[in-house]
């Protein structure tokens, strides 16, 4: 069974719950996934041990939040490449956090990625729970 590292950013929580659906599909797709936020990162050592990892932050001001910048100047030394991914992220206006940590988990890290990113207003809107969990599901996959 794989394990799977979701870690996310959030200001108003609806990054974190996109978050908790992701993993949901990765546990339907049968593997194991772990949820944490930004903050329990603290080292590159607490990325080791995983076989996927997804990074999600909602879009503050056009840009993803501090927290999630500090774990991507981590993981730029942790050694995921060929490991599979993929990034998500809640928007109120712009929303160009999930793809500005997609492109760099593409062109910095060189994971395997998911064909896209997943930018939801909420999961609760639009049908985002399913969404969000297939997009577990299509980490998986990758494993």
């Amino acid at each position: 069974m794989a394990k799977v590292l979701v870690v996310c950013a959030t200001r108003a929580g609806q990054t974190q719950k996109i978050g908790e659906f992701i993993a949901e599909g990765v546990r339907m797709a049968g593997h194991e996934a772990r949820v944490v936020k930004t903050g329990e990162i603290k080292t590159e050592a607490d990325l080791e041990g995983y076989d996927g990892y997804v990074f999600g932050s909602a879009t503050y001001h056009g840009d993803m939040l501090q927290g999630m910048k500090q774990v991507l100047f981590l993981t730029e030394k942790a050694g995921l490449e060929g490991k599979a991914g993929g990034s998500f992220g809640a928007y109120g206006w712009s929303g160009e956090a999930p793809g500005r940590i997609f492109q760099t988990m593409v062109n910095i890290f060189r994971m395997n990625m998911v064909p896209s990113h997943l930018q939801l207003k909420s999961s609760s809107l639009g049908g985002g729970q399913k969404m969000a969990q297939d997009y577990g599901k299509s980490i998986a996959d990758k494993i």
